[in-house]
C-alpha cells in the first residue's frame, strides 16, 4: 500500500509563506494522480491543488490560483505545495493523497483518491 506522509504545517501571519511536503512510498504503478486537500473546522474537505505524476500538469481550486503552486520531486518521491501571500480562511488541515492513473484517465479536483497521509495543521492569523 501507498505511504504518505505530511510535514511542513505550522502557524503563519496572513500574507506569510508556507511550504508542504508530502513523502511517498510503496509505489507500484507507473503513474499516479496526487493532490493536496485542505479541510477547516466543521467544513467539508476540499481540493487544492492536484498533479498528474504523467505530464507534470498542475490544476488548482480558484480561491488559490496565484497564490499556491504544487510541485513534484521524483528523485525524493515527495510532492510539495507552496503556499504564498496566505490568508485566514486558507487556514485547516492539509492532507495529501494519491491514486493510481491510467492513461486516459483524468486527473483533477474532483478525482477520487484512494491514498491519504494524516495530515499537517495550518494556521494562519490575521
Amino acid at each position: 500500500q501507498v505511504q504518505l506522509v505530511e510535514s511542513g504545517g505550522g502557524s503563519v501571519q496572513a500574507g506569510g509563506s508556507l511550504r508542504l511536503s508530502c513523502a511517498a512510498s510503496g509505489y507500484t504503478y507507473s503513474r499516479y494522480c496526487m493532490g493536496w486537500f485542505r479541510q477547516a473546522p466543521a467544513k467539508e474537505r476540499e481540493g487544492v491543488a492536484v498533479i498528474s505524476t504523467g505530464d507534470g500538469r498542475p490544476s488548482y481550486a480558484n480561491s488559490v490560483k496565484g497564490r499556491f503552486t504544487i510541485s513534484q520531486d521524483s528523485a525524493r518521491n515527495t510532492l510539495y505545495l507552496q503556499m504564498n501571500s496566505l490568508k485566514p480562511e486558507d487556514a485547516g488541515m492539509f492532507y495529501c493523497a494519491a491514486e493510481p492513473q491510467g492513461p486516459w484517465v483524468t486527473c483533477g479536483l474532483s478525482s477520487t483518491f484512494t491514498y491519504w497521509g494524516q495530515g499537517t495543521q495550518v494556521t494562519v492569523s490575521s
